[in-house]
C-alpha cells in the first residue's frame, strides 16, 4: 500500500486523474487495452432478452424448468465501460461510467463485505458456528443442514439443500461457469456430499446467506450498505439493491425485502462502474478510506484467503491462482465478477484498480494481458 493512499472526494465532486506516463504506463499500450475493451463488448442482448423472449441467463445458464421464471427487476444495459485507477487516480476511462447497470454475480462480493461487517458487530459470533444457532426458522432444521457454517456459505461449499423463495438448490447442480463450460446436466439432482467438503457455484445458496444476514442485521441490507460503506467512500445515490416479488420478509413487526447475491433471476445489484472503483479501492486499501477503517484488515484478508474446496475462490471473492491464473498478475490480485462480463479487478500490489462494464467474457483475459503489457 502506498505511503500516501490517496481516495477521491464525495461524488460530484471532480475525480482527480493522473497522466499514463506519470502513473507508470505506456500511453500507447494502455489506450490499445481501451480500446480492446471497447471492440470486444458482450455477445448479450442490450435488452437482456433474446428475440424470442428468452432471458440472457436462461440462455447464458441453460436454464429451463420449474426455477427458471424471472422474479426480479430486469433493465436495459448499457455498451462497454469502465476505468482503470492507479494510486486512486483515474487513468483511463471510457463509456457511460456512471450509468446504473445491472451487474449480476459481482453482488456476491458485497455480500462477502456485508458479512464482515456482522462480524465486526459481533453479530456472527465464530464463522466456524452453524448458521442455524443463530438464524432461526426452517432452514438449518435439517440433520444435514444443521451441520452449515458461515464460512461454508462465504465459500460456496455449504451443500445446503432446500428452497428459498421458490427456487431450489437443485436449480444449480452440476452447474459450471467460465468459458467452454458444459451446463448439458444443470439442474440435474446429484448426491449430496458433507458440508464444507464440496464446491458448487450456486445462486440459491447465496440468497441464503443474503437472508441469514438480514436476519442478524435485522433491517435491509442495501440500507445497511448504503450508511457503512458506499456513503463513507462518497459513491453517488443512484445505485440500488433490488430484491424479487417474492423475496419480502417480515422482522420485528417491518416488512423487509431480502436481496439476493446475483441477477440470475432478476434483481441484484444496479449500480455504475465508478461506484464500483470506489469500492474495488476500499478493497485495494485494505477496508481502509480516508484515515477511517471501515472494514477491518483482518477481514479482507480472510475474504481473499483460499478456499479449501476451490484454490481460486475466497468469500465470494476469485483469486488469482491456480487454476485460473492470470499470467501476468500478481499472485495477490483479486476481482468481482458477475455475467455479461462485469468485473472489479484488485490489485494491491500494482495499487491498481480496474472495472470493465460488458465486455465479452472469453475477451477478459485479453484485456489483463494488454493492460499489464502498459505497466512499464
Amino acid at each position: 500500500m502506498p505511503t500516501d493512499p490517496f481516495v477521491p472526494t464525495s461524488h460530484g465532486a471532480p475525480w482527480n486523474t493522473i497522466a499514463p506516463a506519470e502513473a507508470g504506463f505506456d500511453q500507447e499500450k494502455l489506450a490499445a487495452a481501451v480500446a480492446f475493451a471497447q471492440a470486444h463488448e458482450s455477445p448479450w442482448p442490450r435488452s437482456l432478452f433474446y428475440p424470442d423472449g428468452r432471458y440472457v441467463g436462461n440462455v447464458e445458464w441453460n436454464e429451463t424448468g420449474p426455477w427458471s421464471e424471472i422474479v426480479g427487476p430486469v433493465r436495459e444495459r448499457g455498451g462497454p465501460a469502465g476505468l482503470v485507477l492507479k494510486g486512486g487516480r483515474i487513468v483511463a476511462e471510457w463509456g457511460d461510467t456512471s450509468r446504473t447497470d445491472m451487474t449480476f454475480s459481482i453482488a456476491k462480493s458485497y455480500l462477502s463485505v456485508l458479512a464482515g461487517l456482522a462480524v465486526q458487530d459481533g453479530l456472527i459470533a465464530d464463522l466456524y458456528e452453524p448458521v442455524g444457532r443463530s438464524v432461526t426458522g426452517p432452514f438449518f432444521e435439517s440433520t444435514h443442514n444443521a451441520q452449515i457454517t458461515w464460512r461454508h456459505l462465504l465459500q460456496q461449499s455449504s451443500e445446503w439443500q432446500g428452497e428459498i423463495f421458490e427456487k431450489s438448490d437443485q436449480v444449480d447442480h452440476n452447474r459450471q461457469i467460465g468459458p467452454g463450460a458444459d451446463n448439458s446436466r444443470k439442474g440435474q439432482r446429484r448426491e449430496m456430499h458433507t458440508p464444507g467438503s464440496f464446491y458448487e457455484y450456486n445462486d440459491v445458496r447465496v440468497n441464503l446467506l443474503g437472508y441469514c444476514l438480514l436476519q442478524r442485521f435485522r433491517r435491509p441490507l442495501p440500507q445497511v450498505l448504503r450508511e457503512r460503506i458506499m456513503d463513507p467512500i462518497g459513491a453517488s445515490t443512484d445505485w440500488e439493491w433490488q430484491g424479487y416479488e417474492n423475496s419480502y420478509v417480515e422482522i420485528d413487526g417491518q416488512r423487509i425485502q431480502s436481496v439476493p447475491g446475483g441477477g440470475h433471476w432478476g434483481g441484484g445489484l444496479f449500480i455504475g462502474a465508478r461506484d464500483h472503483a470506489r469500492f474495488g479501492l476500499l478493497m485495494a486499501r485494505g477496508g481502509q478510506w480516508g484515515g477511517r477503517s471501515l472494514l477491518s484488515a483482518d477481514w479482507v484478508a480472510q475474504m481473499v484467503a483460499p478456499s479449501p474446496t476451490l484454490s481460486n475462490y475466497g468469500f465470494l471473492w476469485w483469486l488469482n491462482r491456480e487454476p485460473s491464473a492470470k499470467p501476468g498478475v500478481p499472485a495477490n490480485a483479486f476481482w468481482a465478477l458477475g455475467a455479461g462480463t462485469n468485473v472489479i479487478l484488485v490489485d494491491p500490489e500494482s495499487d491498481l484498480v480496474a472495472v470493465l462494464r460488458w465486455i465479452d467474457g472469453a475477451s477478459f483475459d485479453g484485456f489483463l494481458g494488454k493492460l499489464y503489457a502498459a505497466l512499464a
